[in-house]
């Protein structure tokens, strides 16, 4: 991972246009290629940010010398055509740290055993589901389920206890590595929780996700509450 505390202005072109006034920042660059602006404040939520697959460039602000180290600007595109622009004014502080592989969220019991139910049967989520493997492996981490449709398509899952924009975000980068396999792609993706935050059903339909609620206690067999389909 690449750390830099910067004074720095962030300009975002893309589904939509943002602008961030110059202020002090930590700019995060991830091993995957994940670019993060954080502000110190606001939890855990990035202010900016451009998930993998994407491509950095660094280059000189204009009208300065090569020799001036804290005058660049950070070029940041996906295959998408989204844009995010970073101007560091001045660098406060700078470091690379390598974190080797992270081995994953070590899942609660209930949201364990929902994931088992769901691929003891598929069709829980959707009719004509089956299952091709349980914590598929990509580059990034294990998909939950990795199913085929009726269709024959592939079908990336991740499963939840509780949904939140987060788990969102995992299935996003998820599907980014899945679809770059020629023996899989087209690869789409289903969310599955006991409950989907607002923001996070919002989040997974823009980007063409779907959203399953299911009924821990219907998939046990204790009781027979209908299982919900967005």
């Amino acid at each position: 991972m690449h750390v830099v505390i910067a004074r720095c202005t962030v300009d975002y072109d893309g589904r939509l246009t943002a602008h961030l006034p110059e202020a002090v920042r930590l700019l995060m660059v991830k091993a995957d290629g994940c670019v993060a602006v954080h502000a110190d404040g606001g939890a855990y939520k990035p202010l900016n940010w451009m998930n993998a697959p994407n491509t950095l460039t660094i280059e000189q602000a204009d009208g300065e010398s090569a020799e001036h180290e804290t005058a660049q600007v950070w070029h940041v595109r996906s295959p998408k055509g989204e844009q995010l622009t970073i101007t560091v004014h001045e660098v406060l502080a700078e470091m690379d740290h390598e974190m080797g592989i992270d081995p994953g969220l070590v899942k609660d019991g209930v949201e364990a055993h929902l994931q088992e139910l769901l691929a003891a049967d598929p069709t829980s989520i959707d009719d004509g589901f089956r299952l091709v493997r349980r914590e598929f492996p990509t580059d990034i981490g294990p998909v939950d389920l990795l199913c085929r449709d009726t269709d024959g398509v592939a079908v990336a899952i991740e499963v939840k206890r509780r949904g939140e924009i987060d788990g969102v975000e995992q299935l996003t980068r998820y599907l980014d590595f899945l679809n770059r396999d020629p023996m899989l792609r087209p690869v789409r993706g289903v969310f599955v929780a006991q409950e989907i935050k607002p923001q996070a059903r919002v989040l997974a339909e823009d980007r063409g996700i779907g959203c399953v609620v299911v009924d821990y206690d219907e998939l046990r067999g204790i009781e027979s509450d209908e299982l919900k389909l967005f």
